[in-house]
Parts: C-alpha cells; structure tokens; sequence
C-alpha cells in the first residue's frame, strides 16, 4: 500500500520510496528512509498530509505519498 492510502492516526513503516533521486534524498536527510517508522496526522481529500517521522512533523503533497510504499505497523 502507499502513504496515500494510509488513515489518519495510524502507523506505519516505511517499504520504500520511488521518487525521483533528488526529492528521496531530501526525504531521506529528514529521516524517512526504509525501514522508519510513519504516523499520518492529518490527511485532506485533495493536498497535503501532515506526519510525524522521527519525532519530526511535516507535509507530504499527494503526489509524493503515493510513491512511498508502507507496511501497516501492528
């Protein structure tokens, strides 16, 4: 499943990111690598979502959440 798909107040773990080399990097320098833990605050029908990744909050538009693969936690 992708982080597009995810509910909000849920947790999960990050599979994998297929984005474009620059924008993974960035992501990758703000904690959310392979493996880190994702919990989706806030999710609107049409923009952004608000997460938490390594103690740190922000906005992932909907087009980026959908090329980053989860794994629900349990």
């Amino acid at each position: 499943m992708t982080l597009l798909d995810g509910s909000p107040l849920s947790v999960y773990r990050v599979a994998n990111l297929e984005l474009p080399l620059e924008l993974s990097r960035r992501l990758e320098a703000l904690g959310m690598i392979s493996g880190s833990q994702v919990r989706v605050l806030r999710k609107k029908r049409r923009g952004a979502m608000i997460i938490t990744v390594r103690g740190t909050r922000f906005a992932v538009g909907m087009d980026i959440a959908r090329h980053i693969t989860v794994k629900e936690e349990s």
